[in-house]
């Protein structure tokens, strides 16, 4: 790399193309590893509201320590939300996730 910029200084503009596309690469394979990580960061969100607050073993084995730490705090994060809403005793935002079958419900 640093002869490329050295050699493109001394006047090879033929590697300016070079430079210009390996740079381009880059940042393309930058993108794709953000997407990919931002994904695996909301499938481990979605595994807190499926699972509770322990995932199984089989689930963390295939977690990284770094992917562990942040469902540990978003775990603690939605659980002091929890608790600063609905009154005395919070509420429970993972119970009943799923919509009634029925329009009525008897009281």
């Amino acid at each position: 790399s640093s002869s490329f910029r050295s050699e493109a200084k001394s006047g090879r503009t033929d590697l300016i193309f070079l430079i210009r596309f390996r740079h381009c690469c880059l940042l393309r394979n930058q993108r794709c590893l953000l997407a990919y990580l931002y994904d695996r960061l909301l499938r481990i969100r979605a595994l807190r509201w499926e699972y509770g607050s322990v995932l199984p073993n089989t689930i963390q084995f295939h977690m990284s320590a770094e992917e562990v730490e942040w469902f540990s705090r978003y775990k603690k994060s939605l659980a002091t939300y929890m608790r600063s809403v609905g009154g005395e005793e919070g509420l429970d935002l993972t119970q009943d996730i799923k919509p009634p079958k029925s329009l009525y419900i008897e009281v």
